[in-house]
C-alpha cells in the first residue's frame, strides 16, 4: 500500500486512533459504512486517477484495507495497460 492510498482511506476510519492501516485492518471495525465506502471509492478514484469497476464494487473488496488496496491497483494497471496499448 502507498503513501497516497492510506492518506485517502485514513480519515473514512473514524475508531483508527492512531492505529497504523496494514493490509488486514478490517475497515468495518474502524468505523466504515456502507455510505462512507461509497465516498471513499471517489475519494480513491479522485486522489489515485483511478476508476474501480462494478465487479469490484463487492463487499468483500471493502472487507479488509489490503482488499480496497489490491483492487484500486488492479483498476490503475487495466487504466495503464489501456493507455499503453493504444
Amino acid at each position: 500500500m502507498d503513501a497516497r492510498f492510506v492518506e485517502t482511506l485514513t480519515p473514512f476510519l473514524p475508531f483508527l486512533h492512531g492505529d497504523t492501516i496494514s493490509e488486514d485492518t478490517p475497515l468495518r471495525t474502524y468505523g466504515l459504512d456502507s455510505m462512507q465506502a461509497i465516498e471513499l471509492m471517489f475519494a480513491l478514484e479522485d486522489d489515485l486517477g483511478v476508476s474501480l469497476p462494478d465487479e469490484a464494487l463487492i463487499e468483500e473488496t471493502f472487507t479488509t484495507a489490503g482488499n480496497l488496496w489490491r483492487a484500486t491497483q488492479a483498476a490503475r494497471d487495466t487504466a495503464t495497460a489501456a493507455v499503453e496499448s493504444v
